[in-house]
């Protein structure tokens, strides 16, 4: 199992000012306890299940870009873009950048975009939602075109691409491994099934939930002719607080076995006791 660190939101002591301190502490410490991962969420307000909207939040490629810089080891994704917010050619060229910049960390998280108050507040389109959900395929088309060094056109319903160019090309080879979020039984889950590297499914803590989650993934998978194992699986839980301990996380992470990763949301308290509870569970 991989632990990730899930950073949902950038409301700390010390205001804007000291965002840049508290957010290069929360990564190198990171870093130091082991974690394999940091992320961000893609969003424009803060979503209510964390805080108000009027919270900070910040854009989450200009914030990985700046993740990349204080760091050497942990991988770097969204949990995960708006298929929404960006055209795809442009959002292809942010990802690529990310990853030659961070010498070849970061993944391609993508969804279909849910929360519409931030769409209308900022005068960005949200059609409907199978539009939004053929967009997204027709998305990840574009990023596996642009990323085969293909330069020639794509024409889709929502896109259409003259020059498909993507120079350079990324490091990791053949592509960034491209994360699909949700639990979509119908749509997401057979997107996943047909071009996803990793899953990211909304856990919680109902284990037997994501398990019908993954048996629906597994029929996805057998009629797209892909082996379900070339699928990595992660969940978005919380694992640590001021009153968790060693014996307790080992317990929770238990829960989770079928699982290559978890995406464990934080905050910098949290995350510099996890230095030492990593270090325990570790050696253990």
């Amino acid at each position: 199992m991989k632990l990730g660190l899930h950073c949902n939101r950038f409301t700390w002591p010390g205001g804007p000012a000291a965002m840049r301190p508290t957010l290069i502490a929360l990564a190198q410490r990171a870093e130091t306890a082991g974690f394999y991962s940091i992320s961000v969420m893609d969003h424009f307000f803060q979503i209510e299940s964390v805080g108000p909207a009027e919270w900070e939040m910040n854009e989450a490629y200009t914030t990985l870009g700046f993740l990349a810089g204080v760091t050497e080891r942990l991988r770097l994704g969204t949990v995960v873009t708006g298929v929404t917010y960006r055209h795809p050619g442009f959002l292809v060229k942010q990802v690529t950048t990310l990853d030659v910049l961070s010498g070849g960390r970061a993944w391609f998280g993508i969804g279909a975009a849910w929360y519409e108050r931030e769409h209308y507040g900022l005068g960005i389109p949200f059609p409907p939602l199978s539009e939004r959900f053929q967009r997204l395929e027709e998305t990840v088309q574009i990023a596996l075109q642009m990323w085969s060094g293909n330069t020639g056109s794509y024409h889709g319903r929502y896109y259409q691409l003259a020059e498909t160019l993507c120079s350079p090309l990324p490091l990791q080879r053949p592509h960034p491994p491209i994360m699909i979020g949700g639990g979509g039984e119908q749509k997401t889950l057979r997107l996943v099934a047909r071009y996803a590297d990793i899953c990211n499914i909304p856990a919680r803590d109902d284990v037997d939930a994501v398990r019908r989650k993954l048996e629906v993934l597994h029929q996805h998978c057998t009629r797209e002719g892909r082996p379900y194992e070339a699928i990595e699986k992660s969940v978005n839980t919380r694992l640590l607080s001021a009153a968790t301990g060693p014996a307790v996380l080992r317990r929770r992470l238990k829960h989770w076995p079928a699982f290559a990763r978890s995406e464990q949301s934080g905050s910098p308290g949290s995350t510099a006791r996890s230095q030492t509870l990593m270090r325990r569970v570790s050696s253990s």
